[in-house]
């Protein structure tokens, strides 16, 4: 089976003034059998466009916090580093992913802008506006599981993962608030955040709160999940 190529939208340093990537997204792609790519960041709708018809898949990753603006909100104060070019870039490549149905795998961050750009609403900040005894922002190290997630047994996670609870690495401060009426929840921590949905009818399109690329070396579930999303991409 040919490998498929996965573009990796990159993160941004503006301190650096770089874009840059986490080896554990490049890592726990190849290491399911993929290739993965970081991308341009761009604004230009034709390199957008191309991208998304050239590339068998798309990782949206962590990084800054979604602008409110997507989801129609005001900036409150505890909103923090916003990354205006990711979120345009972000919403043209899922919508162009969605139209092509190329798979999309979204990780923290990447739930937020997903449930966003398809009409749904985020909490700004979780301890200041719904504070939870859960562990939502751990200290490194960042492959340590810290809270747990109950799995919906007809979501196709739990056919991924093949059970119904699992312990998860956490570390956000923003997280679904209203969830977007085309998504479906694939699992949800003891508070009742969600923490993982996926869009129906399209080949592959999940996204979990909690972050893999830090874990899939010491935890299973991370490698099946990177195995399930490659998995799809190399899929006619």
């Amino acid at each position: 089976m040919k490998k498929p190529v996965i573009g990796i939208v990159p993160l941004v340093d503006r301190e650096r003034e770089s874009y840059w990537m986490l080896p554990g997204y490049m890592e726990g792609i190849s290491q399911a059998g993929g290739i993965p790519v970081m991308l341009p960041l761009t604004r230009d709708e034709e390199t957008v466009r191309t991208l998304s018809e050239t590339l068998d898949g798309f990782v949206l990753p962590g990084g800054q916090d979604v602008s409110p603006e997507v989801y129609g909100r005001p900036k409150l104060p505890e909103c923090t580093e916003l990354c205006e070019e990711r979120d345009w870039m972000e919403e043209m490549l899922l919508a162009a992913a969605l139209e092509l149905d190329k798979p999309v795998l979204g990780i923290c961050r990447g739930i937020q802008l997903i449930n966003a750009a398809l009409g749904g609403t985020l909490h700004q900040d979780i301890p200041a506006f719904c504070p939870s005894e859960v562990d939502h922002h751990q200290k490194p190290p960042y492959d340590a599981p810290v809270h747990s997630v109950k799995i919906e047994t007809d979501s196709p996670l739990y056919g991924a993962l093949g059970a119904e609870e699992i312990r998860v690495n956490s570390c956000h401060h923003q997280g679904i608030e209203e969830l977007a009426g085309e998504l479906r929840p694939m699992a949800t921590a003891q508070d009742g955040l969600i923490e993982a949905v996926h869009l129906p009818g399209k080949k592959f399109v999940w996204a979990v709160q909690w972050h893999p690329e830090f874990s899939w070396k010491t935890d299973e579930n991370s490698r099946k999940l990177f195995r399930a999303f490659v998995e799809a991409c190399a899929k006619e």
